[in-house]
């Protein structure tokens, strides 16, 4: 008898946006993807650097969502995305070499329901662009607002 395979489900793809508030005036920053590809902004202001990309839903883990792609780092549980400055994000004549994670725990399977129903939505996350030192953000951070959201995908920056 001859081997069937089952068919593949298609991929489910989930639009992303980070939004990097308040970043030091003169450092570059770029999205991490996989070990060392760096993503330029899809937009920037002097006030505001704006991300957008998408991650994939894959199997479900327990009950949490389990996002994939190249921009997803870290163990399913504790996924997070790096969004590097200076050095990090390719800028050579900087002394700031840092990259920030920003965590993807709070993409529940509730706010991803609400997303796909959504025409035009995309996640968005917001977080600081600068330390106390007066430096780009590092380390693991803390998103404003403390949640992802949904949100239109047309919606813009804040003018500057």
């Amino acid at each position: 008898m001859p081997k069937t395979t089952k068919p593949q489900s298609p991929s489910v793809e989930v639009p992303l946006r980070i939004i990097v508030v308040h970043p030091p005036a003169g450092v570059e920053f770029r999205l991490q993807q996989g070990r060392s590809n760096l993503v330029a902004p899809t937009r920037v202001t002097p006030t505001e650097i704006q991300f957008d990309f998408n991650l994939r839903l894959g199997p479900t883990r327990g009950d949490r969502p389990n996002l994939l792609g190249d921009a997803a780092q870290g163990p399913p549980a504790n996924r997070f995305v790096y969004v590097n400055s200076g050095r990090q994000a390719g800028q050579q004549e900087t002394c700031w070499d840092r990259r920030a994670k920003v965590p993807l725990q709070g993409i529940t399977s509730a706010l991803l329901k609400a997303l796909l129903a959504a025409n035009d939505a995309v996640l968005e996350a917001r977080i600081e662009g600068t330390e106390r030192d007066g430096g780009p953000v590092c380390a693991t951070v803390s998103l404003l607002g403390e949640t992802w959201r949904l949100v239109a995908k047309r919606s813009s920056l804040t003018s500057a």
